[in-house]
């Protein structure tokens, strides 16, 4: 998976009625990647349903993967590249046997290379925020400056620009990247605005 603009959209809860107009108009915005976790109700029936949809070049994946058999459903369900909270090494090894990009979750030194040396495709550093956000981005690219680190938990469009200066290769941000209230407002227009200025922000580094 090849993030040409460094950001994933996560998308947790939201409903299947508005999903295809904000995928539509997140990817139209410029978005490159869109997460729907695993734990939102009907989720597997999005990726199924939106799959097909998928502009050349973007991605739909499946977030919150946090075993082999939520792996597998969301592999079935179509999702083009899997998130995981954690580091399993049979997500890992499962997303790698089926040519499927894995961003496994870690948080320690000891967990972020187990995931890389496992077969991640990236690292998520999650939550980032609780051991010092940038700074602790920075750190680790000390002795994992080969490993690509998506920095989640605490990123914002006023602070993105932090993370990737201290070494995140993404950043993966949740219903602040759209708008929560144009969202809830079904204000595609506002929410196509709010992914610009996020991704303007991520290519200003």
């Amino acid at each position: 998976m090849q993030l040409e603009i460094p950001l994933i959209g996560i998308l947790r809860g939201i409903g299947a009625d508005i999903f295809s107009p904000l995928m539509h108009v997140s990817f139209s915005a410029g978005l490159q990647a869109i997460e729907v976790t695993m734990n939102t109700p009907g989720a597997e029936e999005i990726i199924a349903g939106s799959r097909d949809n998928v502009p050349a070049g973007k991605y739909l994946g499946m977030g919150t993967v946090r075993n082999i058999t939520e792996a597998e459903r969301a592999y079935d369900a179509g999702a083009m590249f899997l998130v995981t909270p954690n580091v399993d090494v049979d997500v890992i090894g499962f997303a790698r046997s089926k040519d499927v990009p894995v961003v496994a979750g870690a948080l320690t030194p000891t967990e972020v290379y187990k995931a890389w040396d496992t077969g991640a495709s990236m690292v998520k550093v999650f939550p980032c925020r609780a051991l010092g956000g940038p700074q602790y981005i920075r750190e680790l690219c000390g002795p994992f400056d080969y490993i690509s680190l998506v920095a989640v938990g605490g990123v914002t469009i006023e602070n993105v620009s932090e993370y990737l200066q201290a070494g995140a290769k993404a950043v993966g941000v949740g219903i602040s990247l759209f708008g929560e209230q144009a969202v809830v407002a079904k204000d595609w227009k506002a929410v196509g605005e709010n992914v610009e200025n996020f991704i303007q922000r991520c290519t200003v580094v």
